[in-house]
């Protein structure tokens, strides 16, 4: 081989690794987005980055296409490792047809994808591009087919993390919808299937791209978006800290760490954190921050549906999955965006091989005219169908209520939880004391001389009879009633029992789940 070669190989790779021009790239910086080679970097650990197909260049011709064929066609392909452990990541580079996806672009991501479900290893998109390429016209649009086809075929085998960093207009924003979890950046980031224009043309209404798709629309009005941080870099750095959560495929299980937290450590502040009378609220974000390695965990939909908790942490270093009512927001009742939330939360922790505790304080679902027009009986029965259907270990904690519905979907003993436990302070029931006396009662009541002595009098009987703390646990739908400051040592040695637990669904093509 000549040197000739050699040399020639080195320019090529050097134009290739440079890409358009300084000037765009002092364009990207100017809008406070880093490059796609920058992006990569900071995902990755250093030097273990493998380019895939750097050198590819579209065939394409007309609309003066055929005079500009940028080296990797403004999308870098390849693997890399987070932590020592292998994941697969394509990144858009803005500064080339402006991400846009065409023919050649297209390709080389659904070769990087078949190679990340082939070596069953996590894919990370990092996506800021402008949609289409029309100049290449259906040729584009089958390419994003190509896409969707894959992330649908991954689900459930990979973990699927996309990384919104710029925009993502029209059906270029289905592919993360169909991925485990959306990141996006405030300000520079964007999501929507219609932009401005054409909303404006067809409705009539004026809105911002960010006030249409942004981040913080996506965190807290649609969920469409799981984290919305303010810079790429804290972004990309909570990608890292997820990926060291998730198992690198279906068949492993979530990475092991060594903990310093005591598995036996007491949490005697539980005793004063949950107050006992029912109507009173607490933060339940202190209690799983009690029970948890180190007080650290890492929230799911934070911003979203916050009558309900979804965050993944670790008990003596083993990774969960953990559903908890917020009694701080609705009084921790569960309603229609609730219900979505948890079940994809545990369709995801049973997908990947995560253990699920659950932390009970519902009083029910939510009534109202909107609720029930919006489906509430069809999206709540997709939090049943998740907890029904998942077979990793499964314990729930009863803190205080757990009425009706709720409580059967919120992992009770009836639809499948392995271990269920209940604190002193329980109270299990078809619905709370006054109500139910009002309904049992109601023509003792309304034929007393004084009603509402009576219908105190008749609260503290059904308490008595029916709502008291053992009252469960005596019909074997409660394990054990236990000490709240043992919680964390009860919660790890059921885990540590459960851990090869074994269970086989019905052999069937798919189960038909609510939508």
């Amino acid at each position: 081989m000549t040197q000739e070669a050699i040399t020639e190989l080195a320019a090529i790779r050097a134009e290739a690794l440079r890409g358009p021009s300084e000037r765009a790239t002092e364009a990207q910086h100017a809008k406070g987005k880093l490059t796609a080679r920058e992006r990569i970097g900071l995902l990755l650990d250093p030097g273990s980055f493998k380019e895939v197909e750097q050198l590819r260049r579209h065939r394409a011709t007309g609309f003066g296409l055929e005079a500009k064929k940028p080296y990797t066609d403004g999308v870098i392909t390849g693997w890399g490792t987070v932590e020592g452990r292998t994941v697969f990541v394509y990144a858009h580079d803005f500064r080339i047809f402006g991400g846009a996806l065409g023919e050649a672009h297209a390709t080389k991501i659904h070769k990087i994808m078949d190679m990340a479900i082939s070596a069953g290893a996590p894919l990370v998109s990092l996506n800021d591009g402008a949609g289409a390429r029309i100049q290449e016209g259906v040729s584009a649009l089958a390419g994003y087919g190509g896409i969707f086809q894959r992330n649908t075929r991954a689900s459930g085998v990979i973990p699927q993390i996309s990384v919104m960093l710029g925009p993502c207009a029209g059906g270029a924003a289905y592919s993360p919808a169909l991925t485990d979890f959306v990141f996006m950046v405030r300000e520079t980031s964007q999501m929507f299937i219609t932009g401005p224009d054409v909303v404006k043309a067809v409705t009539g209404e004026e809105i911002t791209q960010n006030g249409l798709g942004g981040a913080d629309v996506h965190a807290e009005t649609s969920g469409v978006a799981h984290f919305a941080y303010d810079d790429e870099e804290t972004c990309i750095a909570e990608v890292r800290y997820l990926i060291g959560m998730l198992p690198s495929n279906n068949r492993e299980n979530p990475p092991t760490v060594e903990s310093d937290d005591p598995a036996d450590r007491r949490g005697d502040i539980l005793h004063d954190l949950v107050p006992a009378d029912g109507n009173r609220p607490y933060d339940m974000h202190k209690v799983i921050e009690e029970l948890v390695d180190d007080g650290d965990y890492l929230e799911i939909h934070e911003r979203w549906a916050r009558n309900i908790i979804c965050a993944m942490a670790r008990l003596d270093g083993q990774v969960v999955g953990i559903v908890a009512s917020q009694p701080l927001a609705l009084a921790g009742v569960l309603d229609i965006h609730s219900s979505e939330k948890a079940a994809r939360f545990v369709q995801t922790c049973d997908a990947f091989n995560i253990p699920l505790v659950t932390l009970v304080d519902v009083p029910g679902f939510l009534p109202g005219v909107d609720q029930e027009h919006g489906g509430i009986i069809r999206h709540g029965a997709k939090l049943l169908y998740a907890y029904c259907n998942a077979t990793v270990p499964r314990i729930s904690l009863i803190l205080r209520k757990a009425y009706g519905g709720a409580y059967i979907v919120m992992d009770s003993q009836s639809i499948g939880a392995d271990l269920t436990y209940a604190w002193p302070t329980n109270e299990i029931a078809v619905m709370g004391a006054e109500g139910a006396a009002n309904v049992i009662f109601r023509r003792q009541i309304a034929d007393a001389v004084d009603p509402e002595a009576m219908r105190s009098h008749m609260v503290k009987e059904y308490k008595a009879e029916l709502m008291h703390p053992y009252y469960a646990a005596e019909r074997g739908l409660v394990d054990d009633v236990i000490d709240p400051a043992e919680t964390r040592e009860v919660l790890i040695a059921s885990l540590a029992m459960l851990r090869r637990k074994h269970a086989d669904l019905p052999s069937r093509k798919h189960g038909n789940q609510p939508t």
